[in-house]
């Protein structure tokens, strides 16, 4: 299911950069239906995920938050 959604948004998100100019629609087309791109993406979001629950988690006990 999570890759679905991924593969949603980058199409989202290639689309974007398209319109602003930024991509060509080839390089477009490429980032919205590259499995292995999508993939990447993934992997990234779920090590951001993680990586933002322990920064939380540590802050939580410097600051006293965590009682």
């Amino acid at each position: 299911m999570t890759s679905v959604i991924i593969r949603i948004a980058l199409r989202y998100f290639a689309a974007v950069l398209v319109v602003k100019g930024i991509l060509s629609p080839e390089v477009g087309g490429l980032i919205s239906s590259d499995p292995d791109f999508a993939m990447m993406v993934e992997i990234s979001a779920g090590a951001f995920i993680g990586l933002s629950a322990e920064v939380w988690y540590y802050l939580a006990n410097r600051f006293g938050w965590a009682r």
